[in-house]
């Protein structure tokens, strides 16, 4: 097998397929990212390979937009185009000459400055696009349509397109820059060092935050410091959630966030590993199941009640397996699958009678425990038909206003200018967490919290 032409005629075809070429249900456009640096050998087939398919299909059946740096030099007092100039020289020696240019700085380029870029590239000056940082992320398109990015690509694969209408972004703007209200929520993880660990989640609050004209303020709090002595520090926040994630550190921590939550009736919302603690302390706490936990964390715990698939034991003690089929993948169940919620939750409330989002855990709620956890009052809202996996679980709105785990991942599927229902619930929780607390406040009652 060759690099040229197997492995490039295999992306070739891969692109072709994800764009659904000669299909009926082929797509206008099909934007086609390719990662990494020009220059660096990771990229060479991929460059190689779309500059094959740019000649193939022909000089108006595609478009080359090239992302480049030009960094502040501020002891020169300027801004510097050679490292731009020598990427798209790399480029071009590919065989690529870029119809534009993304020129990323943390301020607007000048009008010199774009001039000679556009000289050392050979890119026409009204294809050097300055994209300079903004304080939010929706305000790039009309940045990049002020400057006619659209129009140039537009006119480059000739698609003859009515007037750009950015109305929904402006909204988003508006949205952004002139919340009604603010609401803060607790995020209890353990990659708190790290701003983009959770970044799908907290871009899923935010965009709930604009369906209910709020601002949503997010605090990381490092779950190695949630004790049951320093719980009481969430007494302060409108809501709490607890994300995904793996390995024992700071599980603990999130155990008795979630009772914390139970207990003083917060605002609760559990995703993937979240569900999982709040499933083990209900055990632990209201089931009466001294040592139960996941095997993830303690394999030989007393009680298994988040355990693998093939970790679940009969009475007898034979293991309960998946079917030969079901355990195609190993043990990590991905993708997108459905399941029925029942009627008269507050899943079914926010989701209708069926929900389908996507996956990506190994650690399943242990079906043998789910009929000592209902009986102590936890709703099992929303299990899978064939293998009775443990969607979403909650309590009742009798006992607590709104408290609810789910085992997938619901901000992969959030969009700014719908939010996610689950997401949208959830703020609105919150917001009327805030009122209550504000009221009993203003009637002189304090918020009794209890360490």
């Amino acid at each position: 097998m060759q690099v040229i032409p197997h492995v490039t005629n295999e992306i070739q075809e891969y692109i072709k397929r994800g764009a659904g070429f000669g299909t009926a249900g082929a797509a206008d456009v099909a934007i086609v990212e390719i990662g990494g640096t020009v220059g660096d050998i990771e990229s060479l087939p991929f460059l190689e390979a779309v500059r094959q398919l740019s000649l193939k299909l022909g000089p108006n059946h595609s478009a080359f937009v090239h992302l480049t740096y030009l960094p502040w030099i501020a002891a020169a007092g300027e801004l510097k185009t050679k490292p731009t100039q020598h990427t798209v020289q790399k480029l071009r020696e590919i065989g690529i000459q870029p119809d534009a240019l993304l020129c990323r700085a943390d301020r607007r380029i000048p009008a010199e400055e774009r001039e000679k870029i556009s000289l050392f590239t050979n890119v026409a000056e009204w294809g050097v696009i300055s994209m300079w940082d903004v304080d939010t992320i929706y305000k790039v398109p009309r940045m990049l349509h002020e400057q006619g990015l659209d129009g140039l690509i537009c006119d480059k694969l000739r698609l003859n397109t009515p007037p750009a209408s950015l109305q929904r972004w402006d909204a988003l703007v508006h949205e952004v820059e002139h919340p009604q209200r603010e609401v803060t929520i607790a995020m209890v993880g353990k990659y708190v060092d790290l701003s983009d660990s959770y970044k799908s989640v907290n871009e899923a609050l935010r965009h709930a935050g604009m369906q209910s004209h709020a601002r949503v303020v997010i605090d990381h709090v490092d779950s190695e410091t949630i004790t049951p002595a320093t719980v009481a520090q969430l007494a302060r926040y409108d809501a709490i959630l607890v994300p995904g994630g793996f390995g024992e550190r700071g599980v603990e921590g999130k155990i008795a966030t979630a009772r914390f939550a139970r207990e003083h009736r917060v605002p609760y919302l559990g995703i993937c590993l979240g569900m999982q603690v709040a499933t083990i302390e209900y055990a632990r706490h209201v089931c009466g199941l001294e040592g139960a936990n996941s095997t993830e964390f303690d394999a030989g715990c007393a009680h298994p009640v988040i355990a693998l698939i093939t970790e679940w034991k009969d009475k007898d003690g034979s293991i309960q397996k998946r079917d030969a089929g079901s355990d195609l993948g190993g043990t990590m169940r991905l993708g997108a699958q459905s399941s029925d919620v029942l009627p008269g939750t507050l899943a079914h409330h926010i989701y209708g009678d069926v929900v389908t989002e996507r996956h990506r855990h190994r650690y399943e709620a242990n079906v043998n425990y789910l009929g000592q956890l209902r009986d102590a009052g936890l709703v099992i809202s929303a299990l899978t038909q064939r293998e009775h996996l443990t969607e979403i679980v909650e309590l009742p709105q009798s006992v607590h206003p709104w408290f609810i785990g789910v085992q997938f991942h619901p901000e992969f599927k959030s969009k700014p200018w719908d939010g996610h229902p689950l997401f949208n619930a959830f703020i609105r929780a919150a917001l009327e967490h805030q009122a209550a607390r504000a009221g009993q406040d203003g009637a002189g009652k304090n918020l009794k919290v209890v360490a």
